[in-house]
């Protein structure tokens, strides 16, 4: 795991050479074990940070060339089968390491571009090719590496993290149709980035800069799903139950391969608990790291986490942390952030990770199960919404009502009365407005008023962005589609960027096992009563690992990463909102925000009926934070 950086200048005097040694500094912490940069001809520039994870000897340094002097690459990820991929294809070539990365990089030189179809694994990665003049670039399937590419008439920069591409000589403009979407969202989805003229390289896609600089881009992987598709059951429930199970066994050992310590990220929920369950049998003292909070129970689910490691036998952590420690972390978190992403449980995703590098350098992790098997609520209540019953009828006139009751996420009634009014909010709408909404923290009503003179009829770019993801949620399509456009939207722009960030901020690599693309392609040939049913989430994912976990945590609630925002606001960082970033002499000489919308959200905030108002400051905390940082370093 590591962090990569270039350019490709379209000028001959450029200087960027300079510039590129700066730029991967701010990615050390990707790449804590070396840092190197190199001017590969008078247009291209690489650079890398290298986290050492396989064959950790200076042979798997990078930038690396092959014998002849003719390919270059950097590359950020692991390739979990290059083993298999060397003795298949690379049998005559004469090899100076045991990395991965030279697997990859002679791959790429007798295949071409067709040598991303064979990969398992996560990337990002760049190869120069020194005769055709050409950068090739390419990013996995799914998003789990990031890579951010920025392209004017004088250079295309890319690079690991948005904090790299800063310190090149650009101009920054912020984008208002991002920034409206982020407001809404709490992340920047798809491909957007929050500056003008910087994009995210797609999932699933690569990119050519040819030798006059003109950069292209083609999609190599589609998940193997259509929108729309009411998916029948290819083969009976029980031979789909095995077949996924040897399905996800295989990733997990797959993603053991490692030359430093090794452990789980074990939550005691489902998806963390069968990847645990799996690398246990490869790893008989395999070590467990879950997060408790000391003196919150509402939040602390480390009970479930006890069980399961009891059951497995495992070498099990429990970092057991107060509030007030977390709360300590969070300028950290804030410090870290390059691009503003409002996702809060970030924060401690940011502990786990940084007590977790302590012990190991690499952990596995269960992400993707909810979004693959419809293990959300939001799941569980748009099959009821589908519903044309009278629970729903009677719920959907109760809006006026719902809209009196105190709300909250921080108690458990509360909480029952957002949801309910969240629901019914959903009722009144389709399929595909109502799968935004519950995506959603706040309105693009909402959100308009929180900017400056934003005219409803404006932000045309920011509606042709959502409705991709509106156009995979079809009125002809089942749960499916919805499973479909999280694997598209929140998958990559929230779950797999907060884990990233995080765990790239302490030097911990993340691997995401049930992200192998054969467990998704599997899953999305399923059909959705395999999946959810009769309220059972995660159905054929339970039933699958249901002989080797403990009965208690099949029956568990479904409980977020979640921190005590709200308090902390209504107290610690209240003097920080009040006086510092959302203070109204700074809204108003900053120009972007309507103080007016954010003096009365402040008041929501600081109520006893605060809804969701602490979601939405959140949003805004982060933002400001971000731009004080990058747009007035010297304030």
């Amino acid at each position: 795991m590591c962090g990569i950086a270039g350019y490709f200048s379209k000028k001959a005097e450029h200087g960027y050479q300079g510039v590129l040694k700066e730029a991967i500094q701010t990615l050390s912490k990707r790449g804590p074990d070396s840092q190197n940069s190199a001017a590969l001809s008078p247009q291209v520039g690489f650079a890398h940070a290298r986290l050492s994870i396989i064959d950790v000897s200076p042979a798997g340094n990078q930038p690396m060339q092959n014998e002849a002097g003719t390919f270059t690459i950097i590359f950020n990820g692991e390739i979990f089968n290059f083993r298999e991929l060397r003795h298949q294809f690379l049998g005559d070539v004469k090899m100076h390491s045991g990395s991965d990365t030279e697997v990859l990089l002679n791959l790429y030189i007798k295949l071409g571009k067709v040598c991303v179809q064979h990969l398992n694994g996560f990337f990002a990665f760049a190869i120069y090719d020194h005769q055709k003049g050409e950068v090739f670039i390419a990013r996995d399937r799914f998003g789990i590496k990031p890579l951010h590419i920025y392209n004017d008439e004088n250079v295309v920069l890319f690079a690991s993290e948005l904090k790299a591409l800063f310190k090149f000589p650009f101009k920054k403009e912020i984008d208002p149709d991002t920034l409206l979407l982020y407001l809404q969202l709490n992340y920047v989805p798809g491909t957007a980035s929050m500056l003008k003229n910087v994009q995210k390289l797609a999932p699933g896609h690569m990119a050519t800069i040819n030798r006059q600089g003109l950069l292209s881009f083609e999609k190599y992987y589609s998940t193997p799903y259509v929108p729309g598709t009411r998916i029948t059951a290819g083969f009976d429930y029980n031979t789909a139950k095995n077949k996924l199970r040897q399905l996800i066994e295989a990733a997990v050992e797959r993603r053991l391969v490692s030359d430093v310590p090794l452990g789980t990220f074990l939550s005691g929920g489902i998806d963390s608990s069968i990847i645990s369950a799996c690398a246990v049998k490869h790893v008989p003292d395999l070590n467990t790291f879950s997060l408790g909070y000391k003196d919150d129970p509402y939040f602390d689910e480390t009970q479930y986490a006890n069980l399961v490691a009891a059951k497995l036998k495992t070498k099990h952590t429990v970092f057991s942390v107060t509030t007030d420690e977390m709360f300590e972390n969070i300028f950290s978190v804030l410090d870290y952030i390059d691009e503003p992403f409002a996702d809060s449980s970030a924060i401690a995703v940011y502990l786990l990770s940084q007590k977790t590098r302590q012990r190991v350098t690499v952990a596995l992790s269960g992400d993707g199960g909810d979004e693959l098997f419809a293990g959300y609520n939001k799941h569980k209540a748009e099959l009821r919404a589908r519903q044309n019953n009278m629970v729903n009828y009677l719920l959907k006139g109760s809006l006026p009502v719902f809209k009196l009751l105190p709300q909250s996420r921080h108690s458990r009634v509360t909480n029952l009365f957002r949801q309910l009014e969240r629901y019914s909010e959903g009722l009144q709408l389709p399929p595909a407005q109502r799968y935004w909404k519950w995506c959603s923290l706040t309105s693009r009503e909402n959100a308009l008023g929180l900017l400056k003179n934003a005219s409803p009829a404006g932000y045309a770019e920011a509606d042709k962005r959502k409705q991709v993801f509106l156009n995979m949620v079809t009125k002809y399509g089942d749960l499916n589609d919805v499973l479909f456009a999280d694997l598209n939207l929140v998958l990559p722009g929230d779950m797999l960027t907060k884990v990233d960030l995080m765990s790239m901020a302490n030097s911990l690599e993340v691997r995401v096992p049930l992200l192998d693309y054969k467990v998704v392609d599997f899953a999305f040939s399923l059909p959705v009563d395999y999946k959810i049913s009769g309220g059972i989430t995660k159905r054929i994912l339970k039933d699958a690992f249901a002989d080797v976990l403990p009965a208690e945590i099949f029956t568990r609630p479904k409980h977020g990463f979640e921190v005590p925002l709200l308090r902390w606001m209504q107290t610690g960082l209240k003097s920080l909102i009040e006086d510092n970033l959302l203070k109204k002499e700074f809204i108003e000489e900053q120009n972007i925000f309507n103080y007016g919308q954010i003096e009365l959200l402040k008041q929501k905030l600081f109520s006893n009926n605060p809804g969701d108002a602490h979601a939405t400051t959140w949003s805004l905390v982060v933002f400001q934070y971000w731009f004080k940082k990058y747009f007035q370093p010297n304030a």
